[in-house]
């Protein structure tokens, strides 16, 4: 969320902002914010006005009432009670006005960096870079689920009738490799210098307007009903929820978080083969990481956070590059934004495995995310967020990538990093 001030300073700035986005149905939401606050604003001198007039005249009543001039003072009375009408008119027209205000900004966009490229949408991002040559073996991979089922490894079938579509049971090796990969992401982040949290499944509905857009909550969010309570669809939100209504030494700065949890996801619109499957699915696990900083050293850790991601990736043997998000498809509280994308020897192209963003100040403007510096003065903090790890969505890039076929059979190569994890095994063979 923007600085209602900003916005009245620098209109033109914002409405180019909107555009550069490709939403210019929301480019009428600028002029009206101005329009409403400039309103609030005299409904506010107004009030004040009657009160300080108020407490002026009620001076004067206890001096008339000191001469005994009652009747004077009555009438002096009546006077105030017909003002206490009329403040209590403004003070509902104020709080009204400050709803629409906050509900126009939050949907106005955060303004980009400079360095993001313009673009409509996804089929616009741009290559950054490759890490790791794409691996093409010489036998035909099987669809990921196949190559699960060939290790006795998931069931969706009694999943089905147990949740419906969309959920899944892992088992034996492939469910130990999944719970080995996040607990290696999590010793890989520990490692780092973050520190490891396991936080709130669920969160209020006042950190989920906090941490994301209304699109985004109305796509992703399951609500508890009866419940003032959402599950989280990524351990960010409650993650960065920690913060809400704090203020932080900055001597405190930067906050470096890991976090695991599961996760839980409408997937609103999913089709297509790398869709079905387990590629996207009501509910799995992750492993997250967050920063909280100083606005000047934002940049220079989204930078070390996606490039995280890709060690982690390369330790275990999986060709990655990284993805510049487009204008057009950036999240509407996001600065900048990297995917980090995972090579298919089976689709013969990359998908997105990690997700790592600059929100500036956004989240920390809309949750009260506050910081005290050297100085004494209050500024608001940035926030950034990325993916470690999202087993089971990165169990297909590790599985494609480590299979080996004999001719016969098939087992996956368990990489040297993650053997520890996996009781020693350096090989996990086909059932």
């Amino acid at each position: 969320m923007l600085d209602i001030r900003f916005v009245k300073e620098n209109p033109e700035l914002v409405k180019e902002n909107i555009k550069k986005k490709f939403s210019d149905h929301k480019l009428p939401l600028v002029d009206e914010v101005i329009e409403l606050h400039d309103k609030k604003l005299e409904v506010t001198q107004r009030a004040d006005t009657l009160r300080a007039n108020r407490n002026k005249i009620s001076k004067e009543i206890g001096a008339l009432m000191g001469q005994g001039k009652r009747d004077e003072a009555e009438v002096m009375k009546k006077l105030v009670s017909d003002q206490a009408e009329e403040l209590k008119a403004l003070a509902d027209e104020e709080t009204i006005l400050e709803e629409k205000i906050r509900k126009n900004m939050l949907a106005i966009p955060n303004i980009i960096d400079d360095s993001v490229p313009i673009g409509k949408n996804d089929e616009e991002n741009v290559e950054v870079e490759q890490f790791g040559e794409q691996t093409n073996p010489d036998f035909e991979i099987p669809y990921h689920m196949d190559i699960m089922e060939k290790f006795a490894g998931i069931d969706k079938e009694s999943a089905g009738r147990v949740a419906g579509e969309g959920f899944y049971y892992l088992m034996g090796d492939i469910a130990r490799l999944h719970s080995a990969v996040l607990a290696y992401a999590r010793d890989f982040m520990i490692d780092k210098g973050f520190i490891y949290h396991i936080p709130p499944f669920m969160i209020r509905s006042n950190v989920v307007t906090g941490v994301m857009s209304f699109e985004e909550m109305d796509a992703m969010m399951y609500k508890i009903e009866g419940e003032d309570l959402y599950l989280i669809g990524t351990s960010e939100h409650s993650m960065i929820g920690k913060f809400i209504d704090t203020l932080t030494d900055e001597a405190k700065l930067p906050m470096t978080l890991t976090s695991y949890s599961p996760c839980f996801r409408k997937e609103k619109g999913a089709h297509g083969i790398e869709e079905r499957g387990i590629y996207r699915i009501h509910q799995f696990e992750k492993q997250e990481m967050i920063v909280v900083c100083k606005p000047e050293d934002s940049m220079e850790w989204f930078h070390k956070m996606w490039s995280y991601s890709v060690e982690l990736f390369r330790s275990l043997d999986i060709p990655v590059r990284t993805l510049e998000c487009c204008s057009g498809d950036l999240a509407d509280l996001k600065v900048k934004s990297y995917d980090v994308e995972a090579w298919s020897p089976k689709q013969q192209k990359y998908f997105e495995v990690c997700s790592c963003s600059n929100l500036g100040d956004a989240q920390a403007r809309r949750l009260g995310i506050r910081v005290k510096g050297e100085d004494g003065k209050k500024y608001f903090a940035h926030t950034l967020n990325n993916t470690v790890v999202a087993p089971p969505r990165m169990l297909i890039a590790f599985l494609e990538n480590n299979l080996m076929f004999d001719g016969e059979k098939y087992s996956v190569r368990i990489p040297e990093a993650l053997r520890p994890y996996m009781g020693g095994k350096e090989i996990i063979e086909e059932k």
